[in-house]
């Protein structure tokens, strides 16, 4: 779509010299998500990978499991005073048959890009919700991690931030095999917007539940970010900054293992610590 970046005028000081140049910044404009033609929510966000991102928030609404149960999204015109199309509205469409759950969860209809549920307390509306049990198979040996693992996984990240490079500006969120390997990364504005994507094009591709993974993001793990990787059956949840203490909760309660500040081989287990090599921490350190 060509609006993932903009140009703007700034006024640069460095050591009392003054310049003027032109500086990218990451873009940031407002979605709006329909579901079968209502309005649903409105989320500021990076332009770009809408339709998984769409698709990915009503994953975690408990709308989406699998990939069938989508029929199509489209981009609506109508935006604007002259109808012209902006690319900021998106109407999804459920196959017949998809029964609806209640999508409410207590939100409201505005979800900024910092913070999505906001004033959401209810970790009852998660459980209920969810599809799968975060567990890491019958069939298979549980999943265990090294911390050495872990540990260099936000370098494969900020490798992979192509955007970020260019402004600086933006979240991250990529999914990974429990050996280390790199499925998929997404960037935006918003760091819940990232999740979205990345789970979106999961359910596209048919790959949910997304169990034997690992969900790393870039900044903080709250509670919005807990509930997208329980709903999306995600084990592992990696962060390289805080956690929220309600994200601990839902954490401890649905299985899922939370790290958070992982910054080299640092980093603090808060929740489902079964699936950490932590024997093998203890012999490093």
């Amino acid at each position: 779509m060509g609006r993932v970046t903009e140009r703007r005028k700034v006024i640069r000081i460095r050591d009392g010299a003054i310049s003027t140049r032109p500086d990218t910044l990451v873009a940031e404009e407002p979605l709006e998500i329909r579901l079968n033609g209502k309005p649903l929510a409105i989320t500021m966000r990076t332009p770009g990978d809408d339709f998984a991102l769409a698709a990915g928030f009503l994953v975690s609404e408990g709308v989406f499991g699998e990939a069938d149960e989508l029929q199509n999204i489209v981009y609506c015109a109508g935006a604007t005073v002259d109808g012209s199309n902006t690319y900021n509205i998106v109407d999804v469409r459920t196959a017949p048959g998809v029964v609806m759950p209640d999508i409410t969860l207590e939100r409201n209809v505005y979800t900024t890009s910092s913070c999505g549920l906001c004033g959401k307390a209810s970790l009852d509306a998660v459980r209920t919700t969810a599809r799968w049990v975060i567990d890491d198979g019958a069939e298979a040996p549980p999943v265990r991690l090294e911390p050495a693992l872990l540990a260099g996984l936000p370098d494969r990240l900020r490798a992979a931030q192509r955007v970020f490079d260019r402004t600086g500006g933006l979240h991250a969120a990529a999914l990974f095999t429990e050996d280390g390997e790199l499925l998929d990364v997404r960037e935006d504005v918003g760091r819940h917007n990232a999740v979205d994507k990345l789970v979106g094009r999961a359910l596209q591709r048919g790959d949910l539940p997304l169990s034997r993974t690992i969900l790393l993001v870039s900044g903080r793990a709250s509670f919005e970010l807990a509930q997208k990787a329980v709903m999306a059956g995600i084990p592992v949840l990696a962060a390289v900054s805080a956690p929220s203490s309600l994200a601990v909760d839902l954490a401890a309660e649905t299985g899922l293992t939370l790290v958070g500040f992982l910054r080299g081989p640092s980093m603090n287990v808060y929740a489902g610590e079964h699936r950490i090599a932590l024997r093998a921490a203890a012999a490093q350190g």
